[in-house]
């Protein structure tokens, strides 16, 4: 009883001095903030969460067209993304319950039974059975099972920030080629008309041609960029078929053409709130998903320390037996039987250290790439500020320039229907202002695509789709 006595105080004074020298090990993680960056983090995460932000906005009160609402709900009950990040959800809540579960001793049953005999004359067989029910509880002294624990929550909440981010990527997705779809009509529309006028130009072309007042050339080089329009009208039609594609891929559904109008476009709010910069890259779920990484990171190095402390582990035994003490009973006798074990590493090969060094080489990884993240959020955020205010003001001046090249082919056309002298020039003035107009056009096309593009990645950069 003495040397139990001895023994059981002797454990109890190494494992108080061992956690002693580990308090460390059950600190919850907390963002770094020894850098600026991480100082601006902390401090952006600890403000209230303003519900009037762009980012925080539902994507249904950003995105009002109801053809397009309808796409997206679409997309967000069929999409094979969307689905896979919710199964990965599904995974990661039962890796969770697994790691919560581990605080539970285990209980094993394992009955067994055995007869023997002898050669002897009237030998009979002599039966002998156990039926023991075995617990095995781990002590978690030192924080093994909590930090395990604790990472599996934190992968948990990140498998979330990561169906929020795959969202926005859908919603965003189905918002861009919405519009893509939409000025590819716009295109064509204007191609088809432009063919169509230009057919009358080389019918005029001939006519001033057969009149005398122009030369062969004109005709010629009419009918050219008559052919040049048309074939331009076949690259539009191919690119709006795999855009219709990507939209159907998007929708999970069979490729097919979508009934989108032509000449639509999204603009932002006349008043709308960004919010705080730092607080808005905090709102982004692929920062937030960062984050717990870096969580999961400190974690691991946190069990890669507790491997250097001892383990303590209690397992009773008891059960019902006929064979106690090489005799047999019968009927039989209950059992019972107490055992505590405290394994401490000694020498493991190296092993230990060389992971503890490299779960703080990958902590520093993560901590590297969530700064990194957070520098590349706020240059999409600034990006697609920029290029919608730039967008805005180029529209402008693309819509004034359409007016005077209207004019300037009215004017080119009217002087070279009335002109009978210097027409080796005339009708070149006259291919060249169409073609100008032509280009006017489709570039205050594609701006406005940019427009309505630069709002939606504003809308995903500010951390949109919820």
């Amino acid at each position: 009883m003495k040397t139990l006595n001895k023994f059981a105080a002797f454990t109890l004074t190494v494992a108080l001095a061992a956690t002693a020298t580990s308090c460390h090990i059950y600190k919850k993680f907390e963002m770094p903030s020894e850098s600026a960056l991480g100082a601006d983090y902390v401090q952006a995460k600890a403000q209230e969460v303003d519900s009037t932000a762009l980012g925080n906005l539902p994507w249904q009160q950003v995105f009002t067209d109801p053809v397009l609402a309808d796409m997206i709900n679409k997309a967000l009950q069929n999409n094979t993304d969307l689905k896979n990040a919710k199964l990965n959800i599904d995974v990661a809540h039962a890796n969770m319950l697994g790691a919560r579960l581990s605080y539970l001793p285990s209980v094993a049953l394992a009955p067994n039974g055995a007869g023997s005999t002898t050669s002897l004359p009237n030998a009979s067989m002599s039966w002998t059975y156990q039926i023991p029910l075995s617990v095995s509880w781990e002590i978690d002294v030192f924080g093994k099972i909590l930090n395990n624990k604790r990472s599996a929550e934190e992968a948990y909440r990140m498998s979330l920030d990561y169906e929020q981010a795959v969202k926005s990527q859908i919603i965003g997705a189905v918002a861009n080629s919405y519009y893509a779809i939409s000025a590819l009509e716009t295109q064509l529309d204007l191609q088809r008309e432009t063919a169509a006028n230009w057919a009358k130009t080389i019918d005029m072309m001939k006519a001033v041609w057969e009149a005398g007042n122009t030369t062969a050339a004109a005709v010629v080089q009419s009918q050219a960029q008559y052919e040049s329009i048309l074939a331009s009208i076949a690259d539009l039609e191919t690119n709006l078929h795999e855009m219709n594609t990507t939209m159907s891929l998007l929708l999970g559904e069979m490729p097919q053409t979508w009934a989108i109008p032509a000449g639509l476009s999204i603009e932002l709010p006349a008043e709308f709130n960004a919010g705080v910069p730092m607080v808005a890259l905090a709102n982004r779920p692929d920062v937030r998903a960062q984050e717990r990484q870096l969580a999961i990171a400190y974690y691991a190095t946190n069990s890669a320390r507790a491997a250097f402390y001892p383990s303590l582990s209690i397992s009773p035994t008891g059960g019902f037996t006929n064979s106690l003490g090489g005799m047999i009973f019968n009927p039989g006798e209950w059992f019972l039987n107490l055992g505590a074990q405290l394994t401490a590493p000694l020498f493991a090969r190296g092993q230990n250290i060389a992971r503890l060094k490299a779960t703080k080489a990958q902590q520093q990884q993560s901590l590297n790439t969530f700064e990194y993240t957070l520098m590349k959020a706020s240059g999409e955020i600034g990006s697609a500020l920029v290029t919608y205010t730039n967008a805005l003001e180029k529209e402008k001046h693309l819509s004034a320039q359409i007016d005077h090249m209207t004019r300037a082919v009215d004017i080119t056309e009217t002087l070279f229907l009335n002109s009978a002298t210097n027409y080796n020039t005339t009708y070149l003035e006259v291919i060249t202002a169409q073609q100008n107009l032509l280009g006017s056009q489709m570039n205050f096309i594609n701006c406005q695509l940019a427009r309505s593009r630069a709002v939606i990645n504003l809308y995903q950069s500010l951390g949109g789709g919820r």
